[in-house]
């Protein structure tokens, strides 16, 4: 598999990777950004896949419903309801604290629309399970996928963000007008 989707990523698609994702640690929070198309969601599977390195996601209980549900189960997803208020975050921190080797991909906005805030979750839960954060973007103006090392989070939630946000500065996604 990891040949096709080098092959149907690299050469039909025309894109190029900058970095790869980590193979150590074998845990860790990808935050993925800009999200503003659905087409962001099989580019980041093939990179994935072309990478050979397993990441999880969660998504919105509606795509894992029949007829298509059990395809977004096998690329390693999660159903999560949205609508309740549960405590997310602390069930994904579980999750990292009872398995050997887990990556969770998430996108810090929450959504494809335009936002004025990240969602905080990634966060917590990379400093409540203890992992690093990995920024991963698809730039959609160059066809480049660019993969940061492994950032470990500080006590300055704020000067984190800053690292974040930089990351991300000026990369144009499927939909510039939306991130």
């Amino acid at each position: 598999m990891q040949r096709i989707s080098k092959f149907i990523l690299f050469t039909i698609l025309g894109w190029k990777l900058e970095n790869d994702f980590p193979k150590k640690p074998l845990k860790y929070v990808v935050i993925a950004a800009p999200h503003t198309s659905w087409v962001d969601f099989p580019i980041a599977i093939l990179s994935r896949m072309a990478s050979g390195t397993m990441i999880h996601f969660i998504g919105k209980g509606s795509l894992f419903k029949p007829p298509f549900g059990f395809f977004f189960k096998m690329l390693g997803g999660t159903p999560v309801d949205r609508s309740k208020s549960n405590n997310l975050v602390d069930a994904v921190i579980d999750v990292f604290n009872e398995k050997d080797e887990f990556r969770l991909g998430l996108s810090p906005e929450g959504t494809r629309k335009k936002v004025d805030k990240w969602k905080t979750g990634f966060y917590y839960i990379a400093k409540g399970a203890n992992v690093p954060i990995v920024m991963a973007t698809l730039d959609f103006e160059n066809k480049k996928i660019k993969i940061s090392e492994a950032y470990y989070p500080t006590i300055d939630k704020n000067e984190d963000f800053k690292v974040f946000h930089s990351f991300f500065e000026g990369v144009k996604g499927k939909n510039p007008e939306l991130f």
